[in-house]
């Protein structure tokens, strides 16, 4: 089983999440192998925090973004307070409260420097939303302001880490202040969209699909034809990302329709979400959905057209508009993956 992050806060397993981005409302589900490490859910929202620069400790070695760094203990007391400071100045879009981040990062505890968590050695940076009860209070204060391209080095107090309860699983007291170094990849919002390169839709088959990239509805055109028999994924806007891999979870942008009638039966474009889904769990929902996106590339727009026994077959979702034995149409942006 792929190891979960130490760093989230505990959400409501969930096959779709779709999550508020841009305002100061969220709701997040995030699909889940494991429990997530959290704060005590007993213990009430704390306050926003002080931002400070230090004290901080010294990144001894991997001082270059992206490399994984080695971190010395802290020097002396913590700050009561939230420590945070950019490292190294990005040049990128600057991160926002809700807005989701992609990120590699290494944590430790600040009194012996013991290392408790890092998505370097795993390969796969974390793909997460800054919003309350999606991540520890410390990132979601420290990193809302920061650029993406940066390094941000801080220093989290128990209140804005895991309070007093601490995480026994990580080796983490209630009175530990804790530190992380975070390389700021990217982030994303609503308005986010895939920015591949255009590909030719010359299959009149085929719905065709609009190449905006505005964050808006993207509009599919079904032809008037009967659907095909078997999965069709393809790409729209070709991206040049890695391939996405069945064990992995997506953030994208998406809408479904269904072929027969055009209606759409869901989507986040336009809607002031983003959805993030494990390939895995919507392998039980809707087969085709997770096969069409397995092995398409970050960036991309796909289009996939999912047959009854690959979507809902005969036991469609009830008071919607699939009906049973419908062929399903969706246009997914792959914006990022862990």
């Amino acid at each position: 089983m792929r190891r979960r992050s130490l760093i989230l806060a505990a959400v409501p397993a969930g096959l779709v999440t779709l999550a508020a981005c841009g305002d100061n409302k969220s709701s997040s589900s995030k699909a889940s192998a494991s429990p997530s490490p959290s704060p005590s859910p007993s213990v009430s929202t704390p306050p926003p925090p002080k931002i400070v620069d230090g004290p901080l400790p010294a990144i001894t070695a991997g001082t270059k973004f992206g490399e994984k760094p080695t971190v010395a203990k802290g020097p002396g007391e913590p700050s009561k307070n939230l420590a945070v400071k950019t490292v190294i100045a990005g040049a990128g879009r600057t991160v926002a409260e809700n807005d989701f981040i992609q990120a590699n990062y290494l944590g430790q505890i600040w009194d012996t420097g013991k290392v408790f968590d890092n998505s370097y050695d795993r390969k796969r940076p974390l793909v997460m939303q800054l919003a309350q009860g999606s991540i520890i209070d410390g990132w979601r204060y420290g990193l809302a302001g920061r650029k993406t391209g940066s390094r941000v080095l801080m220093a989290v107090p128990p209140t804005w880490g895991y309070g007093t309860s601490g995480n026994a699983q990580a080796g983490i007291k209630g009175t530990d202040t804790l530190v992380f170094v975070i390389d700021l990849i990217e982030s994303f919002n609503s308005k986010s969209s895939a920015k591949g390169k255009e590909v030719a839709q010359s299959d009149a088959a085929l719905p065709k699909v609009a190449t905006n990239t505005d964050g808006g509805v993207p509009k599919v055109t079904v032809p008037k034809t009967n659907p095909p028999k078997k999965l069709v994924s393809t790409y729209v806007l070709e991206g040049d990302g890695p391939e996405l891999k069945a064990d992995q979870t997506v953030l994208c942008q998406f809408q479904g329709l269904v072929w027969d009638s055009g209606k759409t039966f869901e989507r986040t474009y336009g809607s002031g979400r983003l959805s993030e889904f494990a390939l895995e769990q919507m392998q039980q929902a809707v087969k085709g959905l997770a096969q069409g996106l397995t092995g398409k590339k970050v960036g991309s727009r796909v289009l996939i057209v999912v047959p009854p026994e690959l979507g809902y077959g005969n036991t469609p979702p009830s008071g919607g508009v699939i009906k049973k034995g419908a062929t399903l149409v969706f246009t997914v942006d792959i914006l990022a993956a862990m």
